[in-house]
């Protein structure tokens, strides 16, 4: 069962999982059903980037059996604090109930070089791995091994419930890469790097982003050099996240005529949005409404 904050009742032997973003919770739902508690520290209106360490989030942490997030320091800046202050040694970072969705996926867009005044540079490279469904694909299974390890009595439920699931997944992601192929090209603007696993993914060509610099927000300046660089040839639409300001957006989109659209991003992101698979269908239906 996926809650949020507070936690809800469950029974006690539940494996108690710490989700740093929604994603995350929700497949651990897919793979555990009731075998776990799972309390989800952020959501699709919160930037994953930045999060208080609250009390109830460190009373969760100091309890959990399993962590998972996003990693390639998507988190760095409030999870660190947070571990220390829960004290609990079974989520460390190297720990087996530390586990980091990045490690075990191809990352994009490393940088050659590191430089603060390049903005809020990711080292490791784009963290925000979840948005290529072939992704969920390979971090489902290294998940569900962790999960078997780390509660061995259940291993074979958690098999059980991780087949179904990359079964009903693969025919999912088959029936998304047939519809993506008319996607292929479509040219956007993107808030924040945010999109670019699901760019990668459909072949989508974002031609540009509104923070001249990564995390750093869309100064005036930037906006009008976009707007001159983007007349032109104008994309098909601005896209943005839940958590993103919709300001700059809305001045560029209003300046060159073309839609600003809120993509899911997550689950949660939209009320349509409850499950990971809900957040492809309806990402993909969206775009496919800026291409006709």
């Amino acid at each position: 069962m996926l809650v949020l904050l507070p936690l809800l009742a469950m029974p006690a032997n539940a494996l108690n999982v710490f989700a740093c973003e929604p994603e995350w919770g929700a497949l651990v739902e897919e793979l555990s059903g009731d075998l776990a508690t799972i309390t989800v520290a952020t959501t699709a209106f919160q930037d994953p980037h930045r999060l208080q360490a609250r009390p109830s989030l460190i009373a969760s942490a100091r309890t959990a059996d399993l962590l998972i997030c996003s990693g390639a320091d998507l988190e760095v800046g409030w999870l660190p604090p947070l571990l220390r202050r829960a004290g609990n040694p079974n989520i460390q970072s190297g720990k087996p109930g530390s586990f980091l969705a990045a490690d075990f996926v191809r990352r994009i867009e490393i940088p050659l070089r590191v430089d603060r005044a390049q903005g809020d540079v990711h080292p490791q490279g784009n963290p925000h791995v979840h948005l290529n469904p072939n992704n969920i694909t390979r971090i489902a299974t290294q998940l569900s091994r962790r999960l078997q390890a780390i509660d061995p009595n259940k291993a074979g439920q958690y098999q059980q419930r991780t087949s179904d699931f990359l079964d009903r997944w693969q025919a999912a992601v088959d029936r998304w890469e047939f519809r993506g192929d008319n996607l292929a090209g479509l040219r956007l603007v993107s808030h924040h790097t945010s999109f670019s696993y699901l760019a990668d993914w459909l072949d989508l060509d974002i031609v540009a982003t509104l923070e001249s610099k990564p995390g750093i927000p869309p100064s005036a300046a930037h906006l009008a050099a976009l707007l001159e660089q983007l007349q032109a040839a104008p994309p098909a639409a601005i896209v943005r996240t839940p958590y993103d300001n919709e300001k700059p957006s809305a001045w560029l989109s209003a300046r060159l005529e073309t839609p600003a659209v809120l993509l899911p991003y997550t689950v949660g992101g939209s009320e349509a949005v409850s499950n990971l698979f809900e957040l492809f269908e309806v990402t993909l239906t969206q775009l496919e409404a800026l291409n006709q």
